[in-house]
């Protein structure tokens, strides 16, 4: 059971196995931004996308441990926008947590 005072998502990472991840090229390191360029493919000129997020079964190459028991995201301080956009709770959350038979996060754990 996880520990009731940590944070929701160190113990889920079903955001990080379900959606693909495109985000801007200046958000790239080396373009002044702080992603990893190794951790990502570039699309077009502008768009890079997460390594493993245009697979299936999705899992991007962030994320550290197993869905849903302990997992959690390896470059957490340099991930891109659509990663710090995605808040616990929210709809995007709670549909990554049902792809993978997660219950929904209880309020108290906000």
């Amino acid at each position: 059971m996880a520990d009731p005072l940590e944070h929701p998502c160190l113990a889920c990472g079903a955001c990080c196995a379900a959606y693909r991840v495109d985000f801007a090229v200046y958000e790239i390191e080396g373009h002044g931004g702080s992603v990893p360029a190794g951790l990502a493919v570039e699309v077009t000129g502008n768009t890079w996308r997460m390594r493993g997020t245009d697979h299936v079964p999705i899992r991007c190459a962030g994320l550290v441990g197993k869905v849903g028991e302990r997992a959690s995201c390896g470059i957490y301080e340099w991930r891109p926008n659509p990663c710090r956009e995605l808040e616990p709770g929210s709809h995007g959350c709670e549909r990554a947590r049902a792809r993978h038979g997660l219950p929904p996060l209880e309020t108290a754990m906000l």
